[in-house]
């Protein structure tokens, strides 16, 4: 195979400097690996699969093996260090965290590139047998916060009471509140409490006001979700939620609008301050809830494993993430002209990411 033939060139007596790893030519023969190896988030899944299929079938590489554990769990493998034990990419769809890039760093993986590859808006979706439901941040917030403030207005929180979704609102329906969404580990549950819980919970002045006087206290209050049985965390599975919520009309899940719009004959996406998600309104900005999504690559893998190179080409080529490429087709939102530009040379000279930028 074409990797192992790059590798048996070496010779008996080369030896191979991989980072803070080494390895002789006969620990190359045992472990090198003559495929990409991808992790992270399964938002970012379907698009690395297409991607990978396409470089597979016209790159005169193996196809690339895509993993979805997460994008935090994904960071772990990544940051775990550097050798073919450990993943090349790391999918996310959130921007790595200032820690993740130090841990990183502590495990010898000093050069990573960051790279962007467009937009997705994160959809409460239901099933297309159950109505419409025009809904607001701060009703999200209401309905998910695990303390709520006190419904008679005091300035402090309580274990959240709210059972349905008339008690937050009379004008929406007497159904019971019931939401399937991502677990900690996701970058989807990061963004959700950042777009949607942070913000529906800044509606409340004292609430906002925290967010200068007291960042954990503000954090503890939009950030912590209940687990009351209103929120079901679902895995990392999105598929498995759509199919739940075909099977409960009344139940609604969160999560990236690629799956909304692959699953379009089975669920509907919930208008969000009177938008409804839609390729068109994430991408002019409307649809409030969106958010970018990345892939990071740990560049001592580059000359190393076969058809790294090749493949980020192909991720970051017009016919993959432009305006009419074949992600855009998936879901994925491009981003503008200048965007792209830019991060397609940041893939061509394998720009260096700096735990400070974060």
């Amino acid at each position: 195979m074409k990797g192992k033939k790059i590798f048996a060139g070496l010779g008996v007596a080369a030896a191979l400097t991989f980072g803070a790893i080494t390895f002789n030519s006969n620990a190359i023969a045992d472990s090198a690996r003559d495929y990409i190896s991808v992790v992270g988030s399964s938002t970012v899944y379907p698009f690395a699969t297409v991607v990978a299929e396409q470089f597979g079938k016209t790159a005169g590489f193996k196809t690339p093996k895509i993993e979805s554990t997460g994008t935090g769990g994904g960071m772990k493998l990544f940051c775990g260090g550097v050798g073919v034990q450990h993943p090349d990419i790391a999918n996310a769809s959130r921007r790595m965290k200032k820690s993740e890039c130090e841990m990183c760093d502590k495990n010898g993986v000093k050069d990573i590139l960051e790279v962007k590859i467009g937009y997705d808006g994160i959809v409460l979706g239901a099933s297309k047998k159950s109505s419409a439901m025009n809904i607001t941040r701060k009703e999200l917030f209401l309905a998910l916060a695990a303390n709520v403030p006190e419904p008679g207005g005091a300035e402090s929180v309580v274990p959240n009471p709210y059972k349905t979704w008339k008690d937050i609102n009379p004008s929406l329906p007497a159904n019971k509140i019931e939401v399937l969404g991502p677990p900690p580990t996701s970058g989807t549950r990061d963004a959700f409490v950042e777009l949607v819980m942070e913000v529906g919970g800044s509606e409340f002045a004292w609430i906002k006001a925290l967010e200068k006087a007291d960042k954990d206290k503000f954090k503890s209050i939009c950030h912590t979700i209940r687990e009351d049985g209103a929120y079901i965390e679902a895995g990392e599975n999105d598929n498995l939620i759509v199919q739940k919520l075909d099977a409960n009309p009344s139940a609604f899940g969160i999560f990236g609008f690629s799956f909304l719009d692959q699953n379009g004959d089975k669920i509907q996406g919930t208008p969000v301050e009177g938008v409804v998600p839609t390729f068109e309104a994430i991408a002019d900005g409307k649809y409030s809830v969106s958010r970018p999504l990345y892939f990071y690559v740990k560049k001592a893998h580059v000359d190393v494993i076969p058809g790294m190179k090749e493949y980020l080409k192909e991720f970051a080529s017009e016919k993959a993430w432009g305006e009419d490429g074949y992600l855009s087709e998936k879901g994925l939102i491009p981003m503008p002209d200048d965007e792209r530009k830019s991060f397609s040379k940041d893939v061509q000279t394998l720009k260096n990411l700096s735990c400070g930028d974060l």
